[in-house]
């Protein structure tokens, strides 16, 4: 015998029911022989409730390691039902978790938590974006010097800046590691500049003006107007430090003259 075939909107009723632990599993859903499948699919419920969870904790191991797995689980959960999945790859998921952390009234007492998971959802995105060679040093070397301010530079695939108020590079790193996490003054601004030039990802904290530097040009300023802003922003901004320092990064993969 053929069985008829589910009403039109039977994935919408599924899926509404399917993060929202008190609502009743929808009628449409049944066993064997018609029969009711509520508790079936509150097992399917929780199963899909836990997967996200741990999602979520191999996305942002050092949020986790800062609040504890307790309060991350429960921050975690409040998250899943509040932001279902708007992707089939799993680690595409979690993305708006950084501006959850931030309105989680629970959280408010670490305010350096959103931007330490924001530098994680960066580190993860840095793993999955495309190869690319890294931009070889000695290119700069090649240009004329009177044509260095014209220089625009061609950011690589994996290449991102997060920049906080806090110091969330140093608790970022201190967080990711198996050790004792060492005194840390929270209150000093730390901006990252996050880069995968080969296989790993790599972190690093930028110095005075070096976030919108690397910004810029990352924007397709010429290298020319970039140095100005960041000598208008930070007087102590070092140009040569910077760009040595995004070199041995890897953050670019191509130069090209402004006019080009």
């Amino acid at each position: 015998m053929l069985r008829p075939e589910p009403s039109s909107d039977y994935a919408a009723q599924f899926a509404a029911a399917l993060l929202a632990p008190d609502r009743e599993a929808p009628v449409a859903v049944t066993g064997p022989r018609g029969k009711a499948a509520g508790r079936r699919f509150n097992v399917y419920r929780n199963n899909v409730t836990v997967s996200l969870i741990e999602s979520l904790i191999a996305i942002y191991p050092a949020v986790q390691r800062i609040t504890g797995p307790d309060f991350f689980r429960a921050m975690a959960r409040a998250h899943v039902r509040d932001t279902p999945p708007a992707s089939r790859l799993l680690f595409e998921y979690g993305r708006d978790f950084p501006a959850f952390i931030a309105a989680y009234e629970h959280a408010e007492a670490m305010p350096f938590l959103p931007d330490v998971a924001r530098i994680e959802r960066a580190w993860l995105d840095a793993y999955h974006a495309a190869d690319a060679a890294p931009l070889d040093p000695a290119a700069l070397g090649r240009v004329p010097p009177e044509r260095l301010a014209e220089l625009r530079f061609t950011a690589h695939p994996a290449t991102r800046i997060i920049s906080s108020d806090f110091a969330a590079v140093t608790i970022f790193s201190a967080n990711r590691i198996d050790a004792p996490v060492p005194r840390i003054d929270g209150s000093i601004a730390e901006d990252a500049l996050i880069t995968r030039p080969e296989l790993d990802v790599t972190v690093r904290r930028l110095p005075p003006g070096g976030a919108g530097f690397a910004g810029l040009l990352i924007a397709g300023e010429p290298l020319g107007a970039a140095a100005e802003a960041a000598f208008e922003a930070a007087p102590e901004f070092d140009l040569t430090a910077n760009i040595a320092g995004l070199m041995e990064a890897g953050a670019f993969t191509d130069i090209r003259f402004k006019d080009a």
